[in-house]
């Protein structure tokens, strides 16, 4: 069985919400779940009678790395829950790590203590987004690096045909470079000089815009992390917003209301597609071994998933594939 290290303190309402979706996945999938952090406060949320017991392996951590602190002093804070979470998978005892904390301390830590794979110069957040006709995009990167070059670009689109590849199963992953426009000619220094090193990759579609992301017209998008972030953000907000339009509109007459009890089935689809919690956290593409960053303010239902998420990862051969790749395109 895979070993998933968890850092059970850090997301943003304590470990309960941690602790019952690792719980929740366990009840579908065995695995070895290394919880790290505060016993006394973690073990009561686990049911003594039904056997997970076994599956559950228990590692101190006397110290919980806040969202207020810099990213950079991770690497001083040794007894917090992130940092042994991600020495467990540097040593060798588990194949993946889930954190729902600081996602700065995490990247910091992942890149440090586990290390690049060989030939990439800067990890990615991949995310997956929901497009209209019913799939996902994976949009690289999202946060990682706001200042990025355009070497960085091109080994962000590598990394993302290769994720497209293993875990989505696409075989021919449509990959785009996220501009102001669609002609080759648009864009800035950074992007345009990325654009003509993209050329030589096979599956790459040219410049995409915005609005792409969620058309179902290409299957990767590369961004650097400053753009990459403004866009999960407000798309987020976007996806609130409306949400929030639709209920407030259809209380206002009696059509209205008939109107959303009827379509509650189509509205039910919807939320599920658009849904953060579906997927449960972002890859940290470029580093050894798995890492996933989930949101501070995952459900349950989130956490399980991104476990879901690190098992599948961990069980796949993208790591291997993005390296001999990179090897490649250095050779040319």
């Amino acid at each position: 069985m895979i070993s998933v290290a968890i850092d059970a303190m850090g997301g943003d309402f304590g470990c309960e919400p941690i602790i019952n979706g690792v719980v929740d996945a366990l009840r579908e999938r065995k695995f070895n779940a290394f919880l790290v952090g505060d016993e006394a406060q973690i073990k009561p949320f686990i049911p003594q009678d039904q056997g997970f017991e076994k599956y559950i392996t228990y590692v101190a951590a006397s110290e919980v790395f806040e969202m207020k602190e810099g990213a950079t002093d991770a690497l001083k804070r040794k007894e917090s829950s992130i940092f042994k979470a991600v020495d467990l998978v540097k040593d060798g005892t588990c194949k993946a790590v889930v954190s729902a904390g600081h996602s700065g301390a995490t990247m910091s830590l992942a890149t440090l203590r586990i290390g690049r794979l060989k030939g990439i110069l800067r990890p990615a957040i991949a995310t997956l987004m929901p497009n209209s006709i019913g799939g996902r995009t994976l949009v690289l990167d999202v946060g990682a690096y706001v200042d990025c070059k355009p070497e960085n670009l091109f080994q962000f689109a590598i990394m993302g045909e290769a994720y497209a590849k293993e875990i989505m199963g696409l075989n021919a992953p449509r990959i785009g470079l996220l501009s102001n426009g669609e002609e080759d000619s648009k864009g800035n220094e950074v992007t345009k000089e990325t654009f003509h090193m993209l050329k030589k990759m096979q599956n790459f579609i040219g410049n995409v815009e915005g609005n792409q992301i969620f058309d179902g017209s290409v299957d990767v998008v590369v961004c650097d992390g400053f753009i990459g972030n403004i866009m999960l953000k407000s798309s987020e907000g976007v996806a609130s917003a409306i949400g929030k339009l639709i209920k407030n509109e259809t209380k206002k007459s009696p059509i209205a209301i008939a109107g959303s009890i009827l379509m509650k089935r189509v509205f039910k689809i919807i939320k599920k597609s658009t849904d953060y919690d579906e997927y449960g956290g972002a890859p940290l593409l470029g580093v050894k071994e798995c890492v996933i960053i989930s949101h501070g303010k995952s459900t349950p239902k989130a956490v399980k998933n991104a476990i879901f998420q690190a098992l599948k990862f961990a069980d796949s051969k993208i790591n291997s594939a993005i390296e001999s790749e990179i090897s490649s395109n250095e050779q040319k």
